[in-house]
């Protein structure tokens, strides 16, 4: 009787199992464009590789720059905390898988009692003792995919938390690289100044000796020692700045700003050209978009999950044991005893709860879809803007390099007129003031490219690709 009954069940079982509903994940189509806009008119220069190699901060060949960049690994403190979350959600996903397998606990107990003489069924006013020993086996018969989506769910979960840990790593890689270049494009600020600081000194002493010589008024003088002290007010000012940009740096890197330095090094040079493909290499290159994939992925299951509730949960269990009033014989074969046997549990009624959360899973994966699509065109739109970016202030730059060059002429001619008695100071003044402005502008120029440079390379994804994302095993 036994067996017919054990092989009825297990009938019951395979048949409940063929009867289960079967959900396939695919990702819907994202947007997609063949090639981006802004090439269309400007065409980057390829390297001889369609990718990085490597690090994508290798590109600018820049050696302080690669020596900061890997210490951002080891020592950023938000990135510590990124990686955390990611360990929480792996552990998340262990504990859910582990829901798949039978759980068996034990439960000794020692219980001493008396009972009344008065009560029912009873003769006798003696104490004793039960000693109980008993293991208890339980088994979700996970005939319905209810477990397993639940597995899938903090699978795709733990996927897209890792996700966002190359996110986080990629944008404090960027931000380091951008404080970098605006700390260097300050470094070639000060040195523009503290060369306009050393030329507008010696303009001065021009001034006046030409003033002792009564060929240059006191107006002179005062306006050449107005234009010096201005210039030196500003050059003192960028060190606030760089100072700044320093502690930032020092904090991206896990460093004390008390502790940390970089040495002055005047940025120079144009950006690298970037390989920047097509925009379908993005799906795979982009961190934050595997991110939405798998946190759409999470959603699908978990609509299968809420699915599931509308059918029996089966569950298989049993105790065995021993128990007896004396401790010497609990082991004895008399002593044994064992109960095994399925049970199912049937919502009946529930005014509509499941259907809500059905229907609210439903909602949420129709969010995660669109929440997917809108991170691709996010995507796109970044990688547009600076390339638009790169694009308009290469042309810019140009110009102003035509800008720096006229001002330079302007003043050496300014020069040359004042010193030979045709022109005032105030024709000096004016010519210096515009030769040190479109040098600044210049530099101010060259920082914004580079930056543009970074944040092309940060919207491209890095070096990264989804293939590096932790499979934690499938829960098949």
């Amino acid at each position: 009787m036994t067996r017919t009954a054990i092989a009825i069940g297990a009938l019951a079982l395979v048949a409940a199992a063929a009867c289960a509903p079967k959900r396939h994940y695919e990702p819907p189509p994202p947007p997609m464009a063949p090639a981006f806009k802004e090439l269309e008119n400007w065409k980057v220069p390829q390297p001889r590789d369609a990718d990085t190699r490597g690090a994508w901060w290798d590109l600018f060949n820049d050696p302080a720059l690669a020596a900061l960049q890997p210490r951002v690994d080891v020592s950023n403190q938000t990135l510590k905390i990124a990686e955390a979350q990611f360990a929480q959600a792996r552990a998340a996903v262990r504990g859910a898988r582990a829901n798949r397998y039978p759980q068996v606990v034990a439960g000794p107990s020692v219980t001493v009692a008396r009972l009344s003489a008065n009560r029912a069924a009873s003769s006798f006013h003696d104490t004793f003792a039960d000693f109980v020993l008993p293991i208890d086996a339980s088994y979700e018969a996970d005939v319905w995919g209810r477990l397993r989506g639940i597995v899938e769910a903090s699978r795709t979960a733990a996927q897209a938390t890792a996700a966002d840990l190359e996110t986080a790593r990629l944008s404090l890689h960027a931000e380091l690289a951008i404080d970098y270049f605006a700390l260097r494009g300050l470094d070639r600020e000060q040195q523009i100044l503290s060369s306009a600081v050393d030329s507008f000194a010696q303009a001065l002493q021009l001034t006046q000796t030409r003033f002792r010589g009564g060929l240059s008024s006191g107006a002179d003088v005062a306006q050449a020692e107005t234009q010096l002290e201005t210039t030196r007010v500003q050059a003192v000012d960028v060190g606030v700045q760089r100072a700044a940009l320093e502690h930032a740096i020092a904090l991206l890197v896990g460093e004390p700003p008390a502790s940390f330095r970089i040495a002055p090094s005047p940025l120079d040079g144009a950006p690298p050209d970037v390989p920047v493909g097509v925009p379908s290499a993005l799906l795979e290159r982009r961190a934050d978009i595997a991110s939405s994939e798998r946190r759409l992925a999470s959603a699908f299951a978990e609509v299968g999950v809420a699915e599931a509730a509308f059918y029996p949960v089966l569950t298989l269990s049993g105790t065995v044991g021993f128990e007896s009033s004396s401790f010497g014989s609990l082991l004895a074969t008399a002593s044994s005893f064992w109960t095994a046997g399925p049970a199912a549990l049937i919502n009946v009624l529930d005014f509509g709860r499941r259907r809500a959360a059905a229907a609210q899973a439903r909602a949420g994966y129709d969010v995660a879809i669109a929440a997917y699509r809108e991170s691709v065109l996010e995507a796109f739109r970044e990688v547009e803007d600076q390339l638009a970016a790169l694009r308009v202030l290469q042309e810019e730059a140009a110009i102003q390099d035509r800008a720096v060059a006229a001002a330079q002429r302007s003043l050496t001619l300014a020069n040359n007129r004042y010193r030979g008695g045709v022109a005032s100071y105030l024709e000096v003044i004016t010519a210096q003031s515009f030769a040190l402005a479109n040098e600044r502008a210049a530099v101010n120029l060259l920082t914004r490219r580079m930056t543009a440079t970074v944040l092309l390379l940060k919207g491209l994804g890095g070096d990264w690709r989804a293939a590096a994302l932790p499979t934690l095993a499938s829960p098949e």
